[in-house]
């Protein structure tokens, strides 16, 4: 993945603006408890919104900066967005590059003492891939729905600062979605140990299956588009589809907020089925409106098409 979100200056401005229209008359705007006295979470996308959602409960008020069926790569931020991290008691993002645009164009609007988490980066047992990128590591760990539970650990630890007189309700319900996510992860092994091996070879649009695909036993040939946002050269599609044709592979995945073109041109050179309708990034339209839920929803998809 390339990167993302480079300060510009109508941004630097947009931050300065907004700023200052914050510090006008009130003081501080993150010292405000949230609606209904909840703790005031702000995460970069509605994937770990729900995830600070199913720890949270009704403890918390979180708002997600990228919508969903948003592209992370290409979220430039609005007023809207400068004031809710503002008002924040607790950031969260994933790091490794992925939404690393919170604090290059952002991350002077909230308070020094609010924490900020990074779900992704400096986690215990974890074995990071590398990524197109040269000298960088895959961000999309959640995919591992086994990493997504540690995801869940950090999130609560986050919670725990930012709110401690809640802390036993915080452990509580984090204890019960981590239990729901490790059936998850069983059932998601089940449902692809049942697609023949020879199988499970795929393309996806771009590098956001990796750790899925190592976790649960998918070989990923290759990947349309090496850096979103970028075209990829004619020399490295023909490499693709020369690789496809050589590894059997029965289908081409992208996800619903990238255009299906390019993944319609590989699959009539090369006679494979497009699915384009996964989701990684972000949540999107019901009944994909939850991280178990996209889970659920892209096992589904990769299995019909590969049995």
């Amino acid at each position: 993945m390339r990167p993302i979100g480079r300060t510009r200056p109508a941004l630097a401005l947009l931050v300065g603006g907004v700023l200052s229209a914050c510090s006008i008359g009130s003081g501080s705007v993150a010292s405000s408890p949230g609606s209904g006295g909840r703790l005031p979470v702000v995460t970069t996308t509605t994937v770990f919104a729900d995830m600070v959602r199913n720890v949270g409960g009704d403890l918390v008020n979180v708002t997600s900066l990228v919508p969903a069926n948003g592209d992370v790569h290409t979220f430039a931020p609005r007023p809207s967005d400068i004031r809710a991290v503002a008002g924040a008691r607790l950031l969260v993002m994933n790091g490794l590059g992925f939404d690393d645009w919170l604090q290059r164009t952002m991350g002077n609007a909230a308070q020094a003492s609010t924490p900020l988490i990074k779900l992704a980066e400096g986690l215990s047992g974890v074995q990071l891939i590398g990524s197109d990128r040269s000298g960088s590591q895959n961000p999309h760990l959640w995919m591992d729905v086994g990493y997504g539970q540690l995801y869940v650990d950090r999130i609560l630890g986050g919670l725990e600062r930012a709110d401690p007189a809640n802390g036993a309700r915080y452990r509580s319900q984090a204890a019960t979605y981590r239990s729901r996510l490790a059936a998850l992860d069983r059932w998601v092994r089940e449902q692809v140990g049942g697609v023949p091996v020879t199988n499970r070879r795929i393309v996806t649009f771009h590098d956001a299956f990796p750790y899925y695909a190592r976790a649960y036993g998918i070989t990923i040939v290759g990947v349309a588009v090496p850096a979103p946002g970028q075209d990829p050269s004619a020399g490295y599609t023909a490499q693709l589809v020369g690789a496809i044709r050589q590894a059997g592979v029965k289908a081409i995945f992208s996800e619903r907020q990238f255009p299906a073109k390019l993944a319609d041109q590989l699959a009539a050179e090369t006679g494979t089925r497009v699915v384009a309708n996964l989701y990684d990034d972000s949540l999107g339209d019901p009944p994909v409106t939850s991280y178990e839920a996209v889970i659920r929803w892209d096992t589904q998809q990769l299995v019909e098409a590969l049995r």
